[in-house]
């Protein structure tokens, strides 16, 4: 019905890693105080560190997080050092050192740190596995050096994906909750969208199954504020960029 605009798309994604992947811990309800975490996004073409927080304020025993700042890390993507991991793990320095100016110090120690890695990375895994071992493990000691609480590297899978930008999409949409006259978080009692992905060989959309006899075995479960969702990723081959710019440019020239 409505498309985004493509930065709040890109801004999103990394909303599902911190909403699945890092724990929001209970804290004493100090005034002004925040928590933080960092997720840093290994795409195909570059790598972007998000600096998120949030307060003791959950809804139904999930966290309400805001995006905070970024800092895009220089060079192209970490799947381009397959022969020279080290200097994968050094580029992310620079970023990792403008966070801690970022974060006040005192909690550096308490503020979860995590890398995800994706399609260009999922490629190098299955061609030449042994190189991206190399590469992940370059990548882990650079952020373990790091004064922030490591929580992992790892290169997600296909559905994965899929299910942090269908949760991130309909988080930036407020599907999942709203805020009531008193600004408390209440169900929004909305129904989620459907999220469309389109790479550049296919295309993916990635929807919630209601009905429990719909849910194929390869759906993702998820259990965010306070209800339980089934997400399946329906895969569309040949309806990428690059395969419908090809079909455009064979029609142009007949």
């Amino acid at each position: 019905r409505e498309l985004l605009p493509p930065w709040l798309v890109i801004v999103a994604g990394l909303t599902g890693i911190v909403l699945l992947c890092v724990s929001t811990k209970d804290v004493p309800n100090v005034v002004g105080f925040f928590q933080y975490g960092i997720v840093l996004d290994a795409g195909p073409s570059r790598t972007i560190l998000f600096i998120y927080q949030w307060t003791t304020t959950k809804a139904n025993k999930t966290g309400v997080i805001r995006g905070c700042s970024s800092c895009p890390v220089q060079g192209p993507g970490v799947s381009s050092y397959s022969d020279s991991p080290q200097k994968a793990g050094k580029s992310l320095e620079p970023c990792l050192n403008w966070a801690q100016n970022e974060i006040p110090a005192e909690q550096h120690s308490q503020t979860p740190l995590y890398l995800g890695a994706t399609a260009s990375m999922r490629q190098l895994n299955l061609t030449h596995p042994i190189l991206s071992d190399g590469l992940l493990a370059a990548l882990t000691g650079t952020l373990k050096s790091s004064p922030f609480s490591f929580q992992g590297a790892q290169i997600l899978s296909s559905p994965e994906e899929e299910a942090f930008n269908w949760v991130a999409v309909n988080y930036v949409l407020e599907n999942f909750f709203k805020y009531d006259w008193q600004g408390q978080p209440v169900p929004s009692g909305k129904g989620m969208a459907g999220v469309l992905s389109v790479g550049g060989t296919s295309a993916r959309l990635t929807s919630e199954l209601e009905e429990e006899k719909q849910a194929p075995k390869e759906g993702v479960r998820l259990q965010l504020y306070g209800r339980a969702h089934r997400v399946h990723t329906h895969q569309c081959p040949c309806h990428g960029t690059e395969r419908l710019r090809s079909r455009l440019l064979s029609v142009l020239i007949q």
